[in-house]
């Protein structure tokens, strides 16, 4: 092995590849045993392992951050794999086997408010620098501000902005400001939501979070963008007008709508997706299409879950609903590398209360799955609500979801253990490709009360959870 490498590569290289078999770090019954390399950007490790037990391969340039290069199974005693390791970068790689912990105990958590007196997040980013930013607002409607706080990977706070009608240039903070979610850009971060009733595009500088941009858009009554995707012409913005329900920051009971944007947040277009959509909570692009999904009314006047898809000028390709005779109500969605579709969301359609409700479609729009799941601390399900609002496709072809799990009656309060039915808590649960369970967790504070809001997965195989503790809390947990 050593003459084979010395002969394809310079020294430095050979002694990075033999400083590996002194530093490379192993799990529980797992040791890396032989590293060859088998082409000028692969690797191929040997490890001890166990048949059928599944193993994380971590990469790391610095001995201090592990990012997750790829999962296998073990095949027997030894177990052979390549992974990616660049020309430049091989004077300074190292590598890690371990088994992942499932469900996984949590890495960190931290928390920060705002200037009102909570503060509640409605969505998780995970940036590209590595760090994390998290949107909603701070103080009750309508005399809400939009907040934005942004993290380092282990949860130390970078920079926290607030956003009202005053960053228009207006005297006043203005009133109904929602900060609902957030896409980054290669130079800077869009935050979609609304300032003062109207619909708003605010493009805010990554390294401080100040406001570089500020677009308002009066698209109907009270209306707010939801979410944005990025598309060669610019943006595409789906959400709301019209809203009945003005004091809800989740389902505002208004008329969906399509709004496009130039590169600066300028508007160059828009549609209504009231015959689809009462909202549209979330927007993806899929090859050259949008696919759209949120809440339509049914012919029950319950709600169910809504699917849209669309081409690239906004014109519709087909519509789906799925949900049952009762409220089904669809808040998070996700693509899968493949082009299937995740929505999450909670249901009272066939269920003794509210519980989560996740499904997987094909790129058509077809359903593959669907599943019911909540009460995981095992109460009187009659009292517990299990509501789910964000899911991300995960490599293996399945998700994961979190949710909020508790109950909100002053007549019931059960205790089993050391868990409290009226305290609640944050609910995660990992589906295979297949729709079958792998497990489910629920994380506590030590007082009060948790739950989660939305998720993303980090480079390190794990997953950011964007907790709602009265303040924003931001849940790590590693690979899973």
């Amino acid at each position: 092995m050593l003459t084979f490498l010395m002969s394809r590569f310079s020294l430095p290289v050979l002694l990075a590849f033999v400083l590996n078999l002194a530093f490379c770090m192993a799990g529980r019954g797992a040791e890396i045993t032989g590293l060859r390399a088998v082409s000028p950007g692969q690797v191929e490790l040997t490890f001890t392992s166990e048949t059928g037990v599944l193993y994380d391969i971590l990469g790391s340039e610095d001995l201090r951050t592990f990012s997750i290069l790829t999962r296998v199974t073990g095949s027997g005693e030894l177990t052979q794999v390549v992974v990616p390791a660049p020309l430049g970068q091989l004077e300074r790689r190292f590598f890690r086997v371990r088994t992942p912990e499932l469900p996984p105990t949590p890495d960190w958590f931290s928390s920060y408010g705002g200037s009102g007196e909570e503060s509640h997040g409605h969505y998780i980013l995970a940036c590209e620098d590595g760090g994390v930013l998290q949107v909603g607002e701070t103080g009750f409607l309508p005399n809400s501000r939009i907040l934005a706080i942004k993290v380092d990977q282990l949860g130390n706070l970078e920079w926290r902005q607030e956003y009202s009608n005053r960053s228009t240039g207006a005297s006043g903070h203005g009133t109904y400001n929602l900060g609902n979610s957030v896409l980054e850009v290669d130079d800077g971060y869009w935050i979609a939501g609304a300032i003062n009733r109207n619909s708003a595009a605010i493009k805010v500088n990554k390294g401080t979070g100040e406001a570089e941009f500020v677009r308002t858009h009066s698209n109907g009554g009270y209306d707010a963008y939801e979410h944005m995707v990025e598309t060669d012409g610019g943006l595409v913005a789906v959400g709301y007008t019209n809203a009945e329900d003005r004091e809800n920051t989740f389902f505002a009971e208004g008329r969906g709508y399509l709004a496009f944007l130039d590169s600066e947040g300028n508007k160059t277009g828009g549609r209504s997706l009231r015959d689809d959509l009462a909202q549209a909570y979330r927007i993806a692009k899929h090859e050259q299409a949008l696919i759209v999904s949120g809440l339509v009314w049914n012919e029950d006047d319950n709600l169910d879950f809504g699917l849209l898809k669309m081409n690239a000028d906004g014109s519709r390709v087909w519509g789906r609903l799925f949900g049952g005779r009762r409220d089904d109500h669809c808040f998070g969605m996700d693509l899968g590398a493949d082009g299937s579709i995740f929505l999450t969301g909670h249901t009272l359609s066939g269920t003794i209360n509210w519980q989560t409700y996740t499904m997987k479609l094909n790129q058509d729009g077809i359903l593959q799955w669907e599943r019911k799941r909540g009460n995981p601390r095992g109460f009187d399900p009659r009292y517990i609500h299990d509501e789910a609002w964000g899911v991300r496709a995960t490599p293996d072809g399945g998700c994961i979801l979190t949710a909020g799990t508790g109950d909100e009656y002053g007549n019931y309060s059960e205790t089993i253990g050391l868990d409290v039915s009226d305290q609640w808590e944050v609910y995660v649960i990992k589906y295979g490709p297949d729709g079958v369970l792998e497990w489910e967790a629920t994380y506590q504070a030590e007082e009060g009360d948790w739950a989660g809001e939305d998720l993303a997965l980090t480079r390190d195989g794990g997953v950011i959870i964007a907790v709602d503790s009265a303040q924003f809390g931001f849940l790590k947990l590693p690979s899973f």
